[in-house]
């Protein structure tokens, strides 16, 4: 009976283990979720507000070293090292592979770099993790419409803002693409 209930300790043990390591990541999405529907009702001041919560909860990766690399890698690419930044990144989405905004950030610095076959892949990447990546779906049609295909840019953009209606700078980027469709000839 010493050793089953020992056992059964155990596995209570880490089952309440799992369940409390999990209430912060389940608190967090619930987070996201509030934010991204006050997202799309907000009026364009409260919508920088909430998009830079939003910002702030996606760039959570949960793990010191994680945030490390991100940091290293922003800060290069921030500073023109492209060769740095693909470097730090690409460790970063070795170590947390499921951090969606390490594989945006490595698909901006491949863009940076003109590798966009790599970009997208990473684009795409981030997507599968976080649907929602309103900055990631804008980078892919930023680098659709730099790549000549100004009809899936489009659709990229618009999907950006079935999200965040108010990203002006995505408004400003769709009236772009629009004007170099209607100006083309089919």
């Amino acid at each position: 009976m010493g050793t089953q209930n020992r056992i059964l300790n155990r596995i209570v043990a880490a089952l309440l283990a799992t369940v409390m390591f999990s209430l912060p990541l389940a608190a967090e999405e619930g987070r996201l979720e509030r934010l991204f529907a006050q997202l799309q009702e907000a009026d364009p001041a409260d919508a920088r507000r909430i998009s830079g919560e939003i910002e702030l909860e996606l760039s959570k990766s949960g793990s010191a070293s994680a945030d490390l690399l991100l940091k290293r890698g922003s800060d290069a690419l921030e500073a023109g090292d492209v060769e740095t930044a693909i470097e730090h990144l690409t460790a970063l989405t070795d170590h947390a592979p499921d951090f969606a905004e390490g594989w945006h950030m490595r698909a901006m610095a491949y863009a940076e770099a003109e590798l966009f076959g790599p970009a997208v892949a990473d684009l795409e990447r981030a997507l599968s993790i976080e649907p929602r990546h309103y900055h990631a779906i804008a980078s892919l049609g930023g680098i659709l419409a730099q790549v000549d295909r100004p009809d899936m840019a489009k659709r990229a953009f618009e999907e950006v803002l079935a999200i965040y209606p108010g990203y002006q700078d995505v408004i400003e980027a769709l009236e772009h693409v629009e004007r170099q469709i209607g100006g083309s000839t089919l």
